[in-house]
């Protein structure tokens, strides 16, 4: 027999966070994301994403700041609207329906995290089981990172102020699962005008210190869509 859905919904805002950050197994740098346990009824003790309720007087982006650094100890400077998920059963015994936020750290940022029980970091395209419908916000989320990184300057909110070239490849090549040509991506970043140098170096290097870059704000994004990819097939 079906149920009858309630005649009203709490609402509530979460967020995903993505980081940069050391694979365990001594592989390249994954997506890591931080999960908090439930402490309370419904799916008490399972893994869900950094979230809260609405309080009636606080706007969204405010409430999902708050939430997040009183569970995770993290204030991101990359604070972005992802989506709204709002399905009727997607949690027990109430509607809730969830604003959904998305955040970018650099590894050091992500490095000052609240740890403890109830906080975890894990990676992101190998997650456990999840309270709710949290892994398909998880994955739509990754969606929308790989879709954005290939024609805009996001992958510069994993970094930080200043990078090399091979650190900002490290993070496509975590975003997109793929290898990338080392070449062929120093080409097209410096070809795409988005890029200035420094003039520094970074310093603690067994060979050449690279030069040191950081994002032209007044240039264009440096996406990789078609330009990389026509390069990767003029390589092969």
């Amino acid at each position: 027999m079906p149920t009858t859905p309630p005649s009203t919904a709490r609402l509530a805002v979460s967020t995903v966070i993505f980081a940069l950050r050391a694979d365990r197994a001594g592989g390249p740098p994954a997506l890591w994301t931080p999960l908090v346990r439930r402490t309370r009824e419904p799916q008490l003790g399972h893994w869900a994403l950094p979230g809260g309720w609405l309080p009636p007087n606080e706007e969204l982006e405010t409430a999902a700041a708050r939430t997040l650094r009183a569970t995770t100890g993290l204030a991101p400077s990359y604070l972005e609207q992802l989506y709204t998920f709002g399905g009727v059963d997607r949690s027990p015994g109430e509607r809730v329906v969830s604003v959904v936020y998305w955040a970018l750290l650099p590894s050091d940022e992500a490095a000052r995290a609240t740890i403890g029980p109830n906080v975890r970091w894990v990676p992101a395209d190998t997650l456990p089981a999840l309270a709710f419908d949290h892994a398909e916000i998880i994955a739509y989320a990754l969606w929308r990172l790989r879709t954005k990184v290939e024609y805009s300057e996001i992958a510069h909110a994993l970094l930080g102020r200043t990078f090399t070239l091979a650190e900002l490849r490290e993070v496509y090549e975590a975003v997109l699962r793929r290898p990338l040509d080392p070449a062929n991506f120093r080409r097209t970043m410096l070809a795409s005008g988005g890029l200035q140098e420094t003039g520094e170096h970074r310093a603690g290097t067994p060979h050449r210190p690279p030069k040191l870059y950081r994002y032209d704000p007044a240039g264009p994004a440096p996406g990789i869509r078609e330009p990389f990819r026509d390069a990767e097939r003029t390589a092969s």
